[in-house]
């Protein structure tokens, strides 16, 4: 499955056109309910496989694709997909939806999977009530991960991402039913009148401006380099529930892909990269009146609290380093939007 999977401009495209894109950001207080955080640029991606004499065995094992990160720097996923697509996303192998543990079958009781291109973005484990607790890297061995403390261990570390198509019928009645839409949106020179074209989502995800670029330090690569997500702050968006059958999905993936999290020095040992600098903090952020994001769909119903995962602790409570200073949000800075190369799998 894993051959379907490509690298292609900074995001990963997996089969049935769906593309993501893993986006730097700010790491939110873990206290209060926050506003989107703005993206800071992509990650950078590599194939594992093109470094086999420098990259971890078990990362060799598993494929896959691997991306430097810091510790306790956020992420969140951006998703785009053409027609309807079952995306699965793990951390550690748990669940981020439902905290059940990885499956290779859908599940609706509970939901174990984001519905795409309705979602449009991921940014956390699914907290319920229309939240989500920031995705925050770690190392593991801490405990602190979703992973170690859903599962007990910590074995894993990266990002899953599984994807499922819809079956022949449903896809051709999904085009059908696009079609008459279009049609019936269309003006008198055949173009879509105005009022139907689909807005875009303009800001949220865009590469905001970054710090002045300066290459880490090098330094000895740590012993424990993996990395795992753990929970961070609280900020509002939904998890919408799937509205389809369960028959409409096919029962198999089309194609699947790890996602390995390097240290920044580790990155280095590997690659020969330095790993991109540090994004600038949030109180700087926040004090230039930059822009935070909200979005809300309401013909789409949120997914509940998932049971695993609302117990889950976030990293500050662990390591105890959320003490940087905030600067509260303006409401001015709240930006409202609106609706809008081959990768070798292994065994994991």
């Amino acid at each position: 499955m894993g051959d379907r999977v490509r690298i292609s401009g900074g995001a990963l495209e997996l089969p049935g056109g769906v593309t993501v894109r893993f986006m730097r950001t700010l790491r939110l207080p873990e206290t209060g309910t926050h506003p989107l955080p703005p993206g800071i640029g992509t990650f950078p991606l590599r194939r594992v496989a093109d470094y086999p004499e420098r990259a971890p065995a078990d990362w060799l094992t598993r494929g896959g694709v691997m991306l430097p990160v810091y510790q306790r720097e956020a992420m969140w996923l951006s998703f785009s997909s053409p027609v309807p697509a079952a995306l699965q996303v793990g951390v550690g192998k748990v669940c981020a939806i439902s905290g059940r543990p990885w499956s290779d079958r859908l599940s609706q009781d509970p939901q174990n999977y984001v519905v795409l291109p309705r979602q449009p973005w991921l940014d956390g484990i699914n907290s319920g009530s229309g939240t989500i607790r920031q995705f925050v890297a770690v190392p593991l061995g801490l405990g602190a991960t979703v992973e170690g403390q859903v599962s007990g261990e910590e074995v894993w570390g990266g990002v899953q991402l599984q994807v499922f198509e819809l079956r022949d019928e449903p896809l051709a009645a999904w085009r059908a039913e696009q079609e008459r839409r279009a049609v019936a949106t269309r003006g008198p020179w055949g173009v879509a009148a105005e009022d139907g074209m689909a807005p875009t989502a303009a800001g949220y995800g865009a590469a905001m401006p970054m710090a002045a670029r300066a290459a880490p330090a090098p330094g000895a690569v740590p012993a424990a380099p993996s990395m795992g997500l753990g929970a961070g702050g609280r900020m509002r968006q939904e998890v919408y529930r799937d509205e389809r059958l369960p028959g409409d999905w096919r029962t198999a993936p089309s194609g699947r892909v790890f996602v390995h999290l390097a240290t920044a020095p580790h990155w280095r040992q590997i690659t020969g990269e330095a790993a991109p600098p540090s994004p600038v903090d949030r109180a700087a952020y926040n004090a230039a009146g930059l822009p935070w994001f909200d979005y809300y769909d309401a013909d789409a119903a949120d997914l509940d609290a998932a049971g695993p995962l609302a117990d889950v602790k976030p990293v500050g409570d662990w390591l105890g380093d959320d003490q940087q200073p905030w600067v509260p949000v303006q409401p001015g800075q709240v930006k409202k939007l609106k609706d809008e190369g081959q990768v070798a799998d292994g065994d994991w």
